[in-house]
């Protein structure tokens, strides 16, 4: 692997040569009315030059691109098989398969490392596995937290919904369809009254925009200006519902064009559409620019929760779900958005750049998936959580003692 802190002259001449070849690719790839891969994994064209950003990145940084992208696809698949064949595993979570890129993508322009007062914040609501790996935290630890393990991540309070790590600027999901927007754009505000350069980032799905705090966040952030980015998730269902059904827009940015905030719609199965995206509204907000709202069209591959109408090893829930009372959505939909896979997708960009070799890539998710599986033995080994420890924190000082009612 090479170094990307080499500034020798060869190395120079190396990303030149890379670039000049990336461009080469891309204004062939326009010309045949290909957006970026060369198989049927196609990522649609959204606007403007799609890789203006990402065409320049060094090798390592797309190469840990893909890797995160199939961490988040591993961890979701295994968590998915735990769910469905240990019934000893006391997980669960609202699966991040299918949208790995709109993470990876957005994360990826952030600043992750360093303090905590100059790092990049990210908050989230459902699915924040995803988000979490893209930020960087750490999976075993998150695996133990998730399966309730003293030893995790949050102690085993937080379980799925509650999962932080403020030591890399992932604040926290909260659960709740709302709240989250609100609480990023408070830290923006923070951000602007400290006279820091941070960016305050919020992964929000399309049920969202059925919430009062869509419209009073995005309000509030146009007003003040603040270093905010709202990255919606449209992947088209709120739990069970067709976002139709709550939004009059196609596109929910429209609703979003509509308090004077930069908007982009953007293909969220193609990871350098997604980068692109983010690395402008970042660099619009450090500058004092003021908040951008990016709109990623992306799909999940389970239902809303946990792993209903799945089957052990395979990708996907087909079968019925319960909880909807009904199949609510065509398999055959599902399987159209399987086939413009963000794995796929983020592969072949590394192919067709001649970033990587096809089979180094392949061999790559072979490693990561051994990696995942190694979380999961050490997470699911931990000591499990004490029930009376469950009345700790209650109270800024003290604990509250155990008593039985009745």
């Amino acid at each position: 692997m090479k170094d990307t802190h080499d500034t020798a002259p060869e190395r120079q001449h190396d990303d030149t040569l890379s670039s000049k070849a990336r461009r080469r690719f891309l204004k062939l790839a326009g010309l045949t009315g290909a957006a970026v891969a060369a198989s049927r994994q196609v990522a649609f064209a959204a606007q403007g030059d799609i890789n203006f950003f990402a065409k320049d990145l060094p090798d390592e940084k797309l190469i840990d691109m893909y890797r995160t992208i199939l961490k988040i696809r591993w961890h979701e698949r295994t968590q998915a098989d735990e769910m469905l064949t240990n019934t000893e595993y006391r997980g669960y979570n609202h699966f991040y398969a299918g949208q790995e890129a709109v993470a990876t993508g957005v994360c990826a322009a952030l600043r992750n490392d360093g303090p905590f007062d100059q790092i990049d914040l990210v908050y989230s609501s459902h699915r924040p596995s995803g988000h979490a790996i893209a930020k960087g935290v750490d999976i075993p630890t998150m695996v133990a937290e998730m399966d309730f393990r003293a030893t995790g991540m949050n102690g085993g309070y937080a379980a799925e919904m509650h999962i932080s790590d403020p030591s890399v600027g992932f604040i926290g999901a909260d659960g709740m369809i709302g709240p989250a927007p609100v609480i990023a754009s408070g830290s923006a505000f923070a951000m602007r009254a400290r006279g820091s350069d941070q960016v305050s980032v919020v992964f929000a799905g399309d049920g969202n925009y059925a919430a009062p705090h869509f419209h009073s966040t995005l309000n509030n952030a146009r007003l003040l200006d603040l270093p905010f980015i709202y990255v919606c998730e449209n992947n088209l269902y709120h739990q069970y519902a067709h976002y139709s059904y709550s939004c009059p827009h196609e596109d929910i940015a429209t609703a979003a064009a509509s308090y004077g905030i930069p908007t982009i719609v953007v293909d969220g199965q193609d990871v350098v559409q997604v980068y692109n995206a983010a690395r402008e509204a970042v660099d619009r907000a450090r500058a004092g620019g003021g908040p951008t709202f990016i709109e990623a069209k992306t799909y999940r591959y389970y239902n809303h929760w946990g792993a209903p109408g799945a089957e052990a090893g395979k990708l996907g829930a087909f079968g019925y779900d319960p909880l909807a009372i009904t199949s609510f959505r065509p398999e055959r939909e599902v399987r159209a958005w399987m086939q413009r896979d963000p794995v796929e997708i983020a592969r072949n960009i590394l192919v067709d750049w001649g970033v990587m070799e096809r089979q180094a890539a392949l061999d790559m998710e072979e490693e990561v998936k051994a990696e995942i599986k190694a979380a999961f033995e050490w997470g699911l080994s931990q000591p499990l959580c004490n029930p009376e420890d469950g009345l700790k924190h209650v109270f800024a000082e003290g604990t509250v003692p155990p008593r039985q009612f009745g």
